[in-house]
Order: structure tokens, then C-alpha cells, then sequence
């Protein structure tokens, strides 16, 4: 099956001498291999110290643009449907600024009509609509498959929720694999300007439709073949690799914040594919994953490297045998980081596409980088000749990996079949995760072994939105959630009737867990990591989430939808009272502000509202909010609070999902005129550097701060901003910069609530030096790291001994101006939701709290 292996974690790219490979890069034949990723300011996500003062600049706009607290329901592919399913796609108008016309490629105005052609010309296309794009673009999915009547494509429904719901069965049953249809996914096109993957599709598309080959007809007539065109349109038409409101799309799956995530992850869930392969660019050579360690511990990773693995063999040979050569094309031959790196490109994060795949059943997946650059600076700077010669070749490679994918498939349906029951069948019976003998693959060494050990349950007996976020979130991600019909106690502990049981004996365990669990400190395991190595959604969106090893025998109710969590007591002698102590609060409270309710700054974190009850009811409604009843009065009045934001994107569209009044600025706005008259904070987190205002810039900022004009800054650029400014005494000391993860945290005693727990840092920061007046309101832990992957500087500085019991944020009154300062990463990628709250209270006091305001 394999060849013999090469050497263990050799330094990748040896079959070309470094001669021949510096010399192409500068005759810039080709793109220069990857550099090394503990660099985050090297990274292709853009993160490190000053990820946002770059990537804050093309996302001004959104502020004005978009606003979505949570992704729109998304249709899903129906599996009661016979295929084809043909029906004529709306045709978008021509837009010849589309970035693909100059390489030569589809633009997206010509992906329906070239659809509706090949549906005309074949029964065996269907596509349909999957959703739309954040700026209203449709999303292709396009299904080929050998016609089918009603009876078979109900078949083929029945035993895919065999597969799901009943895998012990399914194994037993020995003719589900000659009759099922085997379901394989190709993804092209998720970062906007990797376009490729997009044309080889549709080549393979048309191809595969037209052929009259016997071959053909008995591959279609036993698989599925689903292809997603291009998940990020809007990336496409712009030539930028985040969709419309700036997000890297392939960095989403553990959010699923944008409507494009949305809809590719039902499709995952609706079609349950074998195998998965993602479409990326540029690394030269070709870059197939399996990935370097660390894996993600949460895989029946037995089954995933042996497929995955095999499958980028035949990637890497379909590969060669196109023939392209460093000579004379600048094409290297393609890489294995499994096989040819020691780290790196690990897979440890389910927020990649092919990364999140397997907890919906793929049993190979990966992610192939084409190798001639054709984006960014060679976009704009190479002759157009040289554009579309690269594109051709990309296209022709990635093409071949599609190919070899549906192939490897085809030969090896009946062992991928078995192989993803029995990924289910082991979390529905509650098995240990298999670690395999070393050489299982060659190479597979103790290195690549990461498992976990499952808890028997969780239980999440929270009644609060926290907690019903996290458990629609999980039955969005197809996991099981039970409610508990009654009281119960479990390892000694007391839990309420309609507290939330996941019995983590369920076929999707490994989706369960890795929304569930804490996390892991990877710091010792690896030097360098691609992305981040932390995230939790009980630790980081507010829910109390207890693991416990004991089984929860209490009758329990499946759960479609948690309980509403909004409430309104009886008033009290001043009203209602609100503790903004979550995001959908400060949401809540500013539709209360627009829609012109009395609203009063109590201090402590909470807001009083003395009227208004049919407004009050609303907004417990929508945003499921608890308005307790208010003794006493508040202080000063609220109003509507208007943010100036220089931030990147994740933080525009966070503060726009709470219903801020936002106006988008930076370095060359302010220094192009602006007027300060209408606006209450300053958010500098990106994009704003005062340095580099011209002299009306400054004066115009400084008279915003002394006439009690807020701020609230993150990271660097927040505190370079403070200490030119001349604000707050208060030094900044930069902790590592690609450390990243959640990490524990201590409540300070300063004007904010809720700063105790946990939270999340990339680039990390800390606070020393205070001066008079500066207080701390979070401190890091004397233990900082829960999860994640944070080592010190090789001078023993920036790690997490260093943080320990530092201050996070601080806050004070200086010149006028109530400023508070993040060390923290409290929006980042929309993700820690229970730490919204905190940035809300934060504005609201800057807000209101200036000594001259």
C-alpha cells in the first residue's frame, strides 16, 4: 500500500538543492516556500503584536455595512430529494472588476449560467443554493450522481441515519456497502484569493458529466460527489482572502460567526462525507496534508492517518505525473508535512475545514495548497501572461488531487464505509480511542499520539443565556443534548430539574467534546504551532459545563431548542434593573437606549430602567435577558452610546452585534478631517497610531480626551496609543508573541464586573508601573494557562510565570478622558462570547464616567 518511508520529519523541499531554489525565488519564478510559523507575523492568518494595524484598514467599512449577531438559518441539503434536483439558478449580473478575469479564471457571474448550461446537458448535475454570501451572494453546491427514483434516494436517507444513529447495527448490516451511495466533499475557494479549486472543480464537474465512459457511469452510480464551488464569493470577486466582513472563513468552524460557515458546515452535517478535500494555495511544492503533531486529541485518529494518509500519496502522485518541473515551470514537487516536517502545520484546532470534517464523519480529509503564487503583491505586480500561466497550472494540479481523491474513494468505499461507522460506533459505546502500533503508517511514532480521556457525561445546569447559547450551539454541530425531567445527583453533587445532560455515549463524542472540554497545555509538546491552540466554549462563552466520569441515570428529554432564558420580574420601586453581564445584555441594552427608554448607569455593571415595560419585555424576549426588579435608582443617565472604532475585523462586527452606534476610523481618516462632536469612546484596537496624526489629527484627538471623551484600547496599539497620549501611568510588557489559549484570570477591584474566570490571549500583555488612580480590574492567575500554547522567550521573559498575578486591565481617569486598557484578547474572532460583556461595560463607563463628561 505505501512506499517505502522516506526519513522521519526531514526538513521539507530536500529534492531541490537550496541553489536551484534560491535562485528561482529571486528570478521570482516561483512563490517562496512557507516560512517558519512560530513567526505569528508571518503567519497567513495575519495574528501577532500587530496583526490588527494591518489587517484593520480594509475592513473600515463594515461597521456601516453589516451587523449579524449570530449566522441565518441556512437550507441545508435535503436527503428525501431524489437526485437530479435541477431547477434554473438566478444568473448575478456581470462585474468585470471580478479579481478572476485577469487570471484567466471563472469569474462568479459566469458559475450559474455555466450550471444551468451543464444541467441542460446532463442528468447526472444537480446544483442548488446552500445559502448566501455576507454580502448576498449565492452558494453553489453542486451534487453529481447517477439519476436515482424516489424509492433509492430514500435508501440512500435510511441508511445514512443508520450510519449516524445506529452504528453497531450498520456495521452488522454486510450489504449497506454495495448499496449505499459513498458521499464525497471537495471545498474550493474559502479564502477568496486562493481561486483555483474553484475551475478544477468545475473541469472535473463537466468532465465526469459528459463522459460516456463505462467507468464513469459505475462510479456516479455508487457515490455522491459534492462540491462546494466557492465558499467565500465575496473573497472571490474582491480578490481578498476573508469574506465580506473580514473574517478568514477557515478559521470559523469552532464559532460559526459568518452565514458562509453556516452553510458549509450543514452541508458536512447533511451529507456525512468520507472523505473531504479543501482546495488552498500557495506553497511551493504542493503542500497535502496529514498534518505534523500536535493531532487533535478529540480524532479516532487510527482511522484518520491511514486514510488521509494514503490518500495524500495518491494526491502527490496524480501530482507528478502532470510533469511540471522546477526547471522549467518552478513547480517543486509536493510536500507531506507528515512526512517531511517536524511541526508547524499541525492539526490541532478544529477550526480548518478539513479539520472540523472528521467530527462529522470524514475519515480522510485535507487541505491542498497549490503551489504558483497569484495573489496579493504578485496579483498587482507580475504581467498578466504570467498570472494566467501560474493559474493554468494550479488549476491543472489542483484538478489532479480532485481526481485522485474520487478515485481513492472509489477503490476504497467499502473500508472508508466500515471505517466511519466504526468512528461512530466507538463514541456510541463508549470505547477508548485506539492508539495504534508505532509504524502503523510509516513513520507514525509516539510523537503523533494524542488521545483523550472522555468523560461519561456533562452537565450543564445553568437556565441562562450563557448556557442556552452553548446548547443550541451544540445541536447545531449535531450533537445530542438531553434535558433532565427531575432533580438528580451525580459524584455528589445536586443538579436542578431542566439541567442540560450530554451523554457523551453518542456517536459524534469527539464533536461533543471538543466544544465541551477545557482544553489541553500543549506548550511542552511542540516549538511551533500553525494557529491557535487554546479555545472553550464553557470557560469562554460564560456556561457552567460540568465533566463528571459517572453515568446520569435521570430520565432525560432530546432536546431541539433550549428554553428561553428571558425574563421580567415584578418591578421594583425605580423599575427594572440589568446586569450587563453578558454580550446578548448589552445588546439588550442598547436596543432599550434606541428605542428611547430612560436607562441609568448604577455602577457595579448594572443599568437601571425606570419605565418603559412594553420595551423592556422586548428586549428580554429577544436577547434573553432577566430584568430583576430595582429598588434604587441609578446615577446618570444613559444614552445611546456612539463608539469611534479603529479595530480590526473581528471587532467591528463584534460591536456591531451588540448594537454599539459604530464609526469607523483610523490613521489616514483622522488625519483627513473628521469630527469628534458626535462620538462618546474611542475603541482603538487596530489601525490608529498617534504618532503618525498630522498636528490638526492630534489637536482634534486630544480636545476629544480632555473634554471627557473615552477610551478603551487593546494591546498594542491601545497602549501606545495611552502612553502618547499622555493618559494613563501604566507600562506595557509584552509577553511572548505567538503564545495564545485561555487562561484563568482574577476579578481586580475597579469599576467593571465579571473580569474573574477565565479568558483569552494572542500575544499576550500585561500591565506594571501603575500609577495613582490606575486600578486593575483583571489580573492573570497565579497559574495562568489552561489551554493553549505559551512558552517563554529564549531569555526566560514573556511566558506565563512571567504574567502570572500581572494586571490584564486596568482602568482610570486621566486628562479628562475614563480610559481602560485589554492585555487580553476579549472579541477575538467573535469567539470568547462571555467575555462581550466586559468590553460592553468598559465602553458604557469611558462612556459615562470622564470627570468632564
Amino acid at each position: 500500500m505505501y512506499p517505502p518511508p522516506p526519513a522521519r520529519r526531514r526538513a521539507a523541499l530536500t529534492a531541490v538543492s537550496a541553489a536551484a531554489l534560491v535562485a528561482a525565488v529571486a528570478a521570482g519564478v516561483l512563490a517562496a516556500p512557507a516560512p517558519a510559523l512560530a513567526d505569528p507575523a508571518l503567519r497567513e492568518h495575519g495574528n501577532g503584536p500587530e496583526r490588527n494595524d494591518v489587517a484593520a484598514a480594509p475592513f473600515q467599512d463594515t461597521a456601516r455595512t453589516f451587523a449579524a449577531p449570530a449566522p441565518p438559518q441556512v437550507p441545508g441539503v435535503d436527503p428525501a430529494t431524489p437526485y437530479p434536483r435541477q431547477s434554473e439558478l438566478p444568473v448575478h449580473p456581470e462585474d468585470p472588476a471580478d479579481h478572476s478575469v485577469k487570471l484567466g479564471l471563472t469569474p462568479y457571474h459566469d458559475i450559474a449560467p455555466a450550471l444551468n448550461e451543464l444541467m441542460d446537458d446532463s442528468d447526472r448535475v444537480s446544483a442548488e443554493i446552500i445559502g448566501t454570501s455576507t454580502r448576498g451572494r449565492d452558494l453553489y453546491l453542486v451534487t453529481l450522481t447517477e439519476p436515482e427514483n424516489r424509492g433509492r434516494a430514500d435508501q440512500q436517507r435510511r441508511m445514512r441515519e443508520l450510519i449516524a444513529d445506529d452504528p453497531a447495527r450498520a456495521a452488522r448490516d454486510r450489504t449497506l456497502p454495495d448499496r449505499y451511495k459513498t458521499p464525497v466533499l471537495v471545498n474550493a475557494n474559502i479564502h477568496g484569493n486562493e481561486w483555483e479549486g474553484t475551475d478544477a472543480s468545475l473541469r472535473v464537474i463537466e468532465e465526469l458529466a459528459l463522459s460516456e465512459e463505462p467507468a464513469t457511469e459505475e462510479l456516479l452510480d455508487g457515490a455522491r460527489l459534492y462540491f462546494v464551488l466557492t465558499a467565500n464569493p465575496d473573497g472571490r470577486v474582491a480578490g481578498t482572502r476573508a469574506n465580506g466582513a473580514g473574517f478568514d472563513l477557515n478559521r470559523d468552524f469552532v464559532t460559526v460567526s459568518q452565514p458562509e460557515t453556516a452553510a458549509l458546515r450543514q452541508v458536512m452535517i447533511d451529507t456525512q462525507p468520507l472523505v473531504m478535500v479543501d482546495q488552498h494555495g500557495y506553497v511551493n511544492g504542493t503542500l497535502i496534508e496529514p498534518c505534523t503533531p500536535p493531532h487533535g486529541q478529540n480524532y479516532e485518529y487510527d482511522l484518520f492517518i491511514k486514510n488521509t494518509y494514503e490518500n495524500a500519496l495518491r494526491m502527490e502522485a496524480a501530482i507528478l505525473e502532470l510533469g511540471y518541473t522546477p526547471e522549467g515551470d518552478g513547480v517543486l514537487p509536493p510536500q507531506i508535512p507528515f512526512r517531511d516536517s517536524t511541526d508547524g502545520w499541525d492539526d490541532w484546532p478544529p477550526i480548518f475545514t478539513p479539520m472540523y470534517a472528521p467530527y462529522q464523519g470524514a475519515v480522510a480529509s485535507a487541505t491542498v495548497e497549490f503551489p504558483m503564487r497569484v495573489n496579493n503583491a504578485d496579483y498587482t505586480n507580475l504581467p498578466e501572461a504570467e498570472l494566467r500561466r501560474r493559474s493554468a497550472i494550479n488549476t491543472d494540479i489542483s484538478a489532479a488531487t480532485i481526481e485522485a481523491t474520487i478515485e481513492f474513494a472509489r477503490e476504497n468505499r467499502e473500508e472508508l464505509i466500515a471505517d466511519q461507522i466504526e468512528v461512530f460506533r466507538r463514541g456510541a459505546a463508549g470505547e477508548e480511542q485506539v492508539v495504534p502500533p508505532e509504524g502503523w503508517v510509516p513513520g507514525f511514532g509516539p510523537e503523533d499520539v494524542y488521545t483523550t480521556d472522555f468523560p461519561r457525561a456533562y452537565v450543564l445546569p445553568g437556565r441562562d443565556r450563557a448556557t442556552g447559547r452553548l446548547v443550541d450551539f451544540l445541536i447545531a454541530n449535531d450533537v445530542r443534548v438531553g434535558r433532565a425531567e427531575e432533580a438528580f445527583t451525580v459524584e455528589g453533587n445536586a443538579y436542578p430539574a431542566g439541567s442540560y445532560v450530554v451523554d457523551m455515549h453518542q456517536p459524534k463524542r469527539g464533536m461533543a467534546n471538543v466544544l465541551l472540554e477545557a482544553g489541553r497545555d500543549i506548550s511542552d509538546d511542540v516549538e511551533a504551532m500553525y494557529d491557535i491552540s487554546g479555545w472553550s466554549h464553557g470557560l469562554l462563552w460564560g456556561a457552567e459545563v460540568a465533566p463528571v466520569q459517572e453515568a446520569v441515570t435521570v430520565p432525560t428529554a432530546a432536546v431541539a431548542v433550549a428554553e428561553p432564558t428571558g425574563r421580567v420580574e415584578e418591578p421594583g420601586a425605580a423599575g427594572w434593573r440589568l446586569e450587563v453581564a453578558d454580550g446578548s445584555d448589552a445588546a439588550a441594552l442598547n436596543g432599550l437606549l434606541a428605542a428611547g427608554a430612560e436607562v441609568t448607569w448604577s455602577g457595579g455593571g448594572a443599568v437601571v430602567a425606570p419605565g418603559a415595560a412594553d420595551a423592556v419585555a422586548e428586549a428580554a424576549d429577544r436577547h434573553g435577558s432577566v430584568f430583576t426588579a430595582a429598588d434604587e435608582p441609578g446615577g446618570a443617565a444613559l444614552e445611546p452610546v456612539t463608539v469611534a472604532v479603529a479595530g480590526a475585523a473581528d471587532e467591528v462586527f463584534t460591536l456591531q452585534a451588540l448594537g454599539f452606534d459604530l464609526v469607523p476610523v483610523s490613521t489616514a481618516v483622522l488625519n483627513g478631517g473628521f469630527d469628534w462632536s458626535g462620538v462618546d469612546v474611542l475603541y482603538a484596537g487596530a489601525g490608529l497610531v498617534y504618532a503618525d496624526l498630522n498636528a490638526g489629527a492630534r489637536a482634534g484627538l486630544d480636545g476629544f480626551l480632555a473634554d471627557g471623551g473615552g477610551l478603551v484600547g487593546r494591546g498594542l496599539t491601545g497602549s501606545r496609543l495611552n502612553d502618547q497620549a499622555g493618559l494613563l501611568e501604566a507600562t506595557r510588557v509584552a509577553g511572548r508573541s505567538d503564545a495564545n489559549g485561555v487562561v484563568a484570570a482574577a476579578a481586580g477591584e475597579g469599576a467593571l464586573t465579571g473580569t474573574g474566570g477565565h479568558t483569552f490571549v494572542y500575544s499576550p500583555s500585561w500591565f506594571t508601573g501603575l500609577g495613582e488612580g490606575v486600578s486593575v480590574e483583571q489580573s492573570y492567575a497565579a497559574d495562568p494557562l489552561v489551554a493553549g500554547h505559551w512558552r517563554a522567550n529564549a531569555n526566560g521573559s514573556g511566558g506565563p510565570r512571567a504574567a502570572a498575578g500581572q494586571a490584564a486591565v486596568v482602568s482610570g481617569t486621566a486628562g479628562g478622558a475614563a480610559v481602560v486598557l485589554f492585555g487580553t484578547e476579549p472579541m477575538f474572532r467573535n469567539h470568547p462570547k462571555g467575555l462581550f460583556g466586559q468590553v460592553a461595560q468598559a465602553l458604557y463607563w469611558t462612556a459615562s464616567a470622564s470627570p468632564e463628561a
